[in-house]
Formats: C-alpha cells, structure tokens, sequence
C-alpha cells in the first residue's frame, strides 16, 4: 500500500514523497528512520473508495502450503518463516513475515505473532496455530486449516459455478430485451406513424413507446446509468449484504438451506478447533462468530448447558444446532470420544446435501428461465409485428 507522506528534515524544508508500507505507522516509522520529522501521511486514494486501503491482501493458503512444506523437509520454524521471507517479491507480504519473524526471535509463539501483525489473521487460523503450538503438532494443524480451506473452497466453487449459466442466461436476455425496446420499437413506431389512419389498440401503445423513448431516452439513459451506480454501491455496504440475508433466510425454503450452509461450517470449523487439541467450550467461543446473528444467542445457551455438563449432543439438540442426522453422528462421537471427527463428518454431510440442492435447484431454474425470457423476447416481437398483421387483414 502505498501512502503520501509531508515531513521536515533539517533545512530542506517541507517535503512530499510516497512510501510503500504496510499500514500508516510503518510509514511514518520509514520517514523517520530517514531523518524526516512527520507532519502528515494519508493513504494514496484510490477509485475504489469502498475498498479497505489498509488491508494486506496475504496469501494464507499458499502461506500455509509452502511452510507445511518446509517444516516437513526438516526445517525449524524460523528458519522456514526466512526462507519465505527472503524469496517474496511482495512488499506488503515481505513486510509481513519479516515482522512474524523478528516476534519469534523476540520469544513470542507463532500464534501471538500472527495477532501482532498487519495482516489480520482469521480467528479461526490463530485459534488452530495455538491450539497445535500446545500439542507441539504445527505440521498437522496446518494440514487441517489447508484440508479446511478446501473445503469450504469446494462448496463455494460449486454453487459459484451452479449460477453462471443462469446469470449469463438472464443477462444476455435482458440486454435483447432492452435492445428491442430502446432501439427496434422506436423505429417500428415511425413506421406505423407514416401509415396513420385508424390503427389497432396495440400500435397505439407502440407509437406512444417509440416518441416517449425519442423524447426523453438521454434522461431515462441517464437514470439508469445512476440506478445502476447507486445500485453497485449499497451492494458493497455491510449494512445493505446484512439486511440481504435476513430477507433470505425468511424464505422457508432457501432459509433453511442456508441455515444446514451454516451449521456445516460451523460444525466443520469446530471438529477442525476439536481434533488440534483446544477444549469444547473455547472452540464454541472462537467459531460463534462463524453463524448469524440469530444462532448465535442458541449457541450460547448451548455453551453454557455444556458447561452446567449436559452433554454436547443434547445441547445442541435443545437449541436447534443440529439435525436427527447430526444428532446420531454427535452421539457416536461422544461415546467412542472421536467428537472432532465426527463433526467435520457432519460437515461434509451437510456440504453434499447443500451441493446437490443446488444442482437441482439449477437444472429445474434454467429451463423456467429459458421459458420466461422467450416469452418476454417474443410478446416484444409479436407486440411489434400484430399491427402489421392487423392491417394486412383489414386491407384483405
């Protein structure tokens, strides 16, 4: 990131220049190991206003495959973090590990590094890194958060993939549509102005369509041009995404598949904390934040039944944190004390049903699009030939 920086030093008199740095401190800390005395430093602004200026966008996963790598090649743990270091062209990222590193050498343990630096670990990553730092097992945890990643990746990447032909689909007939209606009928209704007499019902509407375009399409083009960016701006408000799902998750059908959506990663996220070794009732504490807002409270009551020591099974049951299927599974684990394993297998029992509501949602939605945007496409042309067909009958 880059950041503007005024400063003073000896009798130059006040200066400007950009630094690359990873936050507004570790600017002013370069401007001052130069010699400079700060007067201000902003961040260069950027046509993305919405976007976070000060985020490092750090590779986590790829951070975690080349040191799982490392470590099991025979390497320590600092000398790995180096290596990584040293061959990273990055600035930002650069930074970064060089500042993990100098913790470590400090006495710190990795996870405590992590939370100290600019890139803004996920919880759910420290919590792994400090739950395998107490069993001495880091290469296992790491295989965990990657195996986890995936995971979730592989949901994501499928129901990414189950809405591309659909959007494609309503995008290309939407624009034939707008074409036909801001461009073809205008020019039809000329036609059908030429000809006057006595025209049917529908050429009426038509004409009237074709002059207001005419008459008013800079204004109409100019307000959708403005919808379009007030529309592209309330997408990227936290506010707006919140209120998005609530109204989601109150259609019974898509709300209770994001509610399963939401229990997989939770018990996936929570199996994950489990098997590396943390207590249950910690783990709860870390991943709550991974549910909405609504289950949260559940999972709390839940929590502190657990903690009364009800067994998790039966919290969880209480609350609505889990399905008959899930129920069976948690019980299974608790009696042969493989409860972490047990967890990521619900997860993944809940990602399949969720992957394969969603490729049957998409087979039955594409063809009713289809369907919907043919009959739209064609009430436009039959809309603008009726008339002439109209006239051929009278002339006849």
């Amino acid at each position: 990131m880059r950041y503007e920086v005024k400063a003073l030093r000896g009798n130059e008199g006040l200066s400007a220049f950009a630094l690359e740095a990873v936050d507004s401190n570790d600017a002013m800390a370069q401007a001052v190991a130069q010699g400079y005395t700060v007067i201000s430093v902003r961040a260069r602004q950027s046509w993305l206003l919405w976007r976070n200026r000060d985020k490092v966008d750090f590779p986590l996963v790829q951070f975690c495959q080349e040191l799982l790598a490392l470590l099991e090649s025979g390497l320590a743990l600092v000398e790995a973090l180096e290596t990584l270091a040293e061959k990273e062209q990055r600035t930002g990222v650069k930074k970064i590990l060089v500042q993990i590193v100098s913790c470590l050498y400090e006495g710190h343990p990795l996870s405590y590094a992590l939370q100290q630096s600019g890139a803004k670990f996920p919880l759910l990553y420290v919590a792994t890194v400090r739950a395998s730092e107490k069993t001495g097992a880091l290469p296992e945890g790491l295989s965990r958060y990657i195996a986890y990643h995936s995971q979730i990746d592989g949901v994501k990447r499928k129901v990414v993939s189950a809405s591309i032909y659909p959007m494609l689909l309503a995008g290309g007939g939407g624009l034939v549509a707008v074409f036909l209606m801001v461009y073809v009928v205008p020019r039809f209704s000329r036609i059908y102005e030429d000809i006057g007499g006595d025209l049917p019902f529908m050429s009426r509407i038509l004409i009237r369509w074709g002059v207001f375009l005419e008459a008013h399409g800079a204004l109409l083009l100019s307000v959708a041009l403005l919808s379009l960016a007030v529309l592209a701006y309330t997408a990227t408000r936290p506010s707006f995404r919140q209120w998005l799902v609530q109204q989601l998750w109150r259609m019974p059908a898509i709300g209770m598949r994001l509610h399963l959506y939401q229990l997989a990663g939770f018990y996936r996220s929570l199996g994950m904390l489990l098997r590396g070794g943390m207590p249950v009732l910690p783990a709860l504490q870390m991943v709550s934040d991974l549910l909405q807002v609504s289950l949260r409270g559940q999972l709390a009551l839940a929590a502190t039944s657990i903690r009364e020591g009800h067994s998790i099974s039966d919290s969880m049951e209480r609350y609505g944190l889990t399905t008959p299927v899930a129920l069976r599974m948690l019980r299974v684990g608790e009696r042969t004390g493989r409860m972490g394993e047990m967890m990521e297998r619900i997860a993944a029992f809940y990602e399949d049903e969720t992957a394969q509501w969603v490729e049957r949602f998409t087979r039955l939605f594409e063809p009713l699009l289809m369907a919907f945007i043919g009959l739209l496409i064609g009430g436009i042309v039959v809309l603008m030939y009726f008339p002439i067909f109209e006239l051929a009958g009278s002339i006849q």
